[in-house]
């Protein structure tokens, strides 16, 4: 199938195709991100009910401006939950993060990747065309940013950022099209179903994250098609899901390119957002 990548999606419909490098530079500010843990990590938010949805939410409660986190296939992993608590206190301008379980206590499980046998890609086939369907997704995110805005200083957070992983990074594309009126900004990293299309109707800065497993023609085509300020980077010795549940924190070269992703994601926010 084209535009789908070896490192995730490879059995996902055409219908939701996967991002992209080339870099702009981004600000170059030091966030002081905290030492990250390897193991055993303790999460320094906690679980909310929010539009009936499980949701993991981290950051202070006066912080005035937002990120909607949108997991990988797997849902909650220490590694996602730690860059979220990252993504919340580690710049100037702190955010409330928030992760929804758009999967409802039901992911997929992460034994089935990468698929070896014909029932892990039956089983990752249909996950993607039911439970991650893109349209059943985005349908849930207003109502989510709705209730989340209640519960912000003065009624409502000055702005809402996106930032997805894998799966994710597709979700996070397709809520920034031409019809999006809730994020200034949007990230995705190590994304999967990288189409080039997506890119024409973005219509706020983007980021965009790729490991050296995602289609580098599909990432150069994305960036071309970005109409919006943007930033776009490989990191070339990092593997799909380097930032989020199949990141391997004990290794030290992950944990460096675990930061910068992070910082990066951070600076372009604080930039744009």
């Amino acid at each position: 199938m084209s535009g789908i990548s070896k490192a995730c999606c490879s059995f996902v419909s055409n219908d939701y195709p996967l991002p992209l490098p080339h870099a702009s530079t981004p600000t170059d500010r030091d966030n002081s991100i905290p030492p990250v843990v390897s193991k055993g990590y303790q999460a320094k938010g906690s679980y909310q009910t929010i539009n009936g949805l499980k949701t993991y939410v981290t950051g202070p409660e006066t912080a005035t401006k937002a990120i909607l986190l949108i997991y990988d296939i797997f849902g909650f992993f220490d590694q996602t939950i730690q860059g979220a608590d990252i993504l919340a206190t580690s710049n100037d301008q702190k955010y409330r993060v928030y992760i929804p379980d758009f999967f409802e206590g039901s992911p997929a499980d992460i034994s089935w990747y990468p698929p070896t046998t014909d029932e892990h890609k039956q089983k990752l086939g249909n996950f993607f065309q039911t439970q991650a369907a893109p349209p059943k997704i985005l349908s849930k995110i207003p109502d989510i940013v709705k209730e989340a805005n209640q519960a912000a200083p003065g009624g409502a957070f000055q702005s809402w950022s996106i930032l997805g992983f894998c799966w994710g990074g597709k979700i996070a594309a397709l809520s920034v099209g031409a019809d999006n009126k809730i994020f200034k900004a949007a990230a995705q990293c190590h994304p999967a179903m990288v189409d080039p299309n997506d890119a024409k109707a973005i219509n706020v800065p983007f980021v965009c994250l790729a490991s050296k497993d995602e289609p580098a023609d599909d990432v150069k085509a994305f960036k071309a098609n970005l109409t919006v300020p943007n930033h776009v980077e490989t990191f070339p010795t990092q593997i799909h899901g380097w930032m989020a549940a199949r990141s391997d924190l004990e290794d030290p070269e992950v944990v460096k390119e675990y930061e910068r992703g992070y910082k990066t994601v951070l600076d372009f926010f604080h930039s744009h957002a």
